[in-house]
């Protein structure tokens, strides 16, 4: 209500009318009464300023580097560096005191994004991020979001997710700095809580106590997370210098090429990764029926035309992501589980199974239809004879996502210009399956081979199928979308040997990696692998390793790391 004087009445200087209003003190002075209310007003968010800085502190100091496992008590917890910290700021003078808030206020935005990387790498590569050899993986999953949202829109989301890392670290330390200046200004209240803070920690870290399983209320998480990232850098870093010695040190380098692969001689031979076809294909209730059938029922149809398959289990080196990795370590018989570790290979001059055959007199080809841009350090190292990728393998069809083509053109292709001409010199080729990549959708279906052609056959095939936009909004349709991929891929395999399979193909195919996404966390790293062949003395050489009988391998079914694969086919087909 309004005075004469245009200004606002306080409550002193109103009272009640008869019929409820207010009127008015006469002859009283008006002071400017609106000071107080915006003081109030300054106060409450104030209050509201500080609880926020103080929850974004503490979230920093408590959430864990995987945030699938955080729960809210975790907040309530008493932070030991949190406590240290406030301890330090509380005897400095201002000055220094803005410089320790500045630092570490950065220390703990970074270890914010930390912890946000190390949450995504966990969901989808069941490891923490590597501080060292992990950003090749930004770009792999920048392509892979181009290739679903667009150039422009993967930038976008690249730009702001740069922006929001930024931001987190220049709000945290304005957090510290609001929180030190008002522990100062109170400073003996400060110093008791801190005091009594520090008893209890003590105490409950003597007697371990919790405040839910897993949740100590004495809690060390921040300094434990560093200290394994800084650990973790020492360790990187040591581990570059002996990478030379460990890939001269190889039991086949200077064998002769006469006498390596003797009893694959005449043999084509095709070694076929399937992208994300992991364990977890054959024992998760929701995949296993269909791809089981699909693999005992292609076991039946195989030996139907007198071919025979082995199967078992090796050990990733990578885990939903990082196919490269796995393929380098089944290459080279190293063990190949980060980017450093990569590049020191491709600057070695290791022995690999291609270049095992191509000293032995194979023609070599490498077959990488998800390869867009130049190889020149893959191709100076693995020097294929002949190498396809998208642009020159003469596909003409529709694009499925993140898949260039489908895996039945990447095989027709394969047949028709290189072991349809193979009577005069045997091939060896690597073939990298991508119908399986996710995201699964939409996916292609099989045609007759002798349709297949330039792949135009397959451009209505996208359009029938699920945007993957749709299908990622919901995780039983991720789920139905991997299985599929991963069947429609195994039957490719199947349907190509049916076709194609004569007494002198060799077909070795096995998965990469886990899938990402569905996967569960904690599960083991292991991908199938299957030999097939129509001539029973190539299985007859690999009688001894126990495999399963068939495209299926047993539960029980011998599991071998995968870095050994190498020297033990070299050994069974070496003379």
């Amino acid at each position: 209500m309004m005075g004469t004087t245009g200004l606002p009445l306080s409550r002193r200087a109103r009272r009640r009318t008869p019929d409820g209003g207010t009127a008015g003190t006469a002859g009283a002075a008006l002071p400017d009464f609106g000071l107080p209310r915006a003081a109030r007003r300054h106060a409450v968010a104030g209050v509201v300023l500080t609880v926020l800085a103080a929850l974004l502190v503490l979230f920093a100091l408590l959430a864990p580097d995987d945030l699938n496992s955080f729960a809210p008590e975790a907040l309530v917890r008493v932070p030991v560096e949190g406590l240290i910290v406030a301890a330090f700021v509380l005897v400095l003078p201002p000055r220094a005191r803005r410089v320790v808030a500045v630092l570490v206020g950065l220390v703990l935005g970074l270890l914010v994004v930390m912890k946000a990387l190390d949450t995504g790498f966990y969901a989808t590569l069941e490891k923490p991020f590597d501080p060292v050899y992990d950003w090749s993986f930004f770009n792999a999953g920048l392509e892979f979001l181009a290739g679903e949202i667009g150039d422009a829109a993967a930038y976008a989301v690249l730009a702001g997710a740069v922006v929001l890392a930024i931001a987190v670290v220049v709000f945290m330390v304005l957090a510290m700095l609001r929180l030190t200046r008002i522990a100062a200004g109170r400073r003996t209240g400060a110093t008791r809580v801190v005091a009594v803070l520090g008893v209890i920690w003590i105490v409950c870290s003597v007697f371990g106590v919790e405040i839910a399983p897993g949740q100590p209320v004495a809690a060390q998480n921040a300094a434990a997370l560093a200290y394994d990232d800084l650990r973790q850098v020492g360790t990187d870093l040591r581990e570059q210098q002996p990478f030379s010695e460990l890939a001269a040190d190889d039991a086949y380098r200077n064998t002769p090429g006469d006498q390596l692969l003797a009893g694959l001689r005449g043999k084509n031979v095709v070694l076929t990764f399937v992208e994300s076809y992991g364990r977890v294909a054959l024992d998760d209730p929701e995949f296993a029926p269909k791809i089981g059938a699909t693999l005992d029922a292609g076991t039946a149809q195989l030996r139907a035309a007198g071919i025979g398959a082995k199967s078992a289990f090796l050990s990733s080196s990578t885990f939903g992501g990082g196919s490269w990795l796995a393929h380098s370590t089944v290459e080279s018989g190293m063990w190949i589980d980060n980017q450093q570790r990569y590049n020191n290979l491709l600057d070695s001059d290791r022995l690999t199974l291609g270049g095992a055959f191509q000293k032995a007199g194979w023609k070599t080809v490498w077959d990488v239809p998800a390869h867009t841009k130049d190889w020149p350090e893959g191709q100076r190292f693995y020097h294929p004879d002949a190498y396809y990728d998208f642009r020159n393998i003469g596909y003409q069809g529709p694009g499925f996502a993140y898949a260039t083509m489908p895996d039945q053109y990447t095989f027709s292709m394969l047949q028709r210009n290189e072991l349809a001409k193979s009577a005069q010199k045997p091939v060896m080729a690597e073939v990298d399956l991508v119908s399986s990549h996710a995201p699964w959708s939409p996916r292609p279906w099989l045609v007759d081979w002798n349709q297949v052609g330039d792949g135009s056959v397959f451009a209505p095939q996208p359009g029938a199928g699920e945007a993957p936009e749709s299908v990622w909004k919901d995780p039983a349709k991720i789920r139905d979308a991997y299985r599929d991929a991963t069947d429609y891929s195994l039957k490719t395999l199947i349907s190509f040997v049916q076709h194609y399979g004569d007494d002198n193909l060799v077909l070795v195919f096995l998965g990469d990696h886990q899938p990402p996404v569905v996967t569960p966390q904690g599960a083991v790293h292991d991908v199938p692998i299957t030999i097939v062949a129509k001539d029973p003395k190539v299985l007859d050489r690999i009688s001894g390793w126990g495999w399963t009988d068939g495209l299926h391998p047993a539960a029980q079914a011998p599991v071998w790391k995968m870095d050994s694969f190498r020297d033990r086919f070299l050994t069974a087909f070496a003379h």
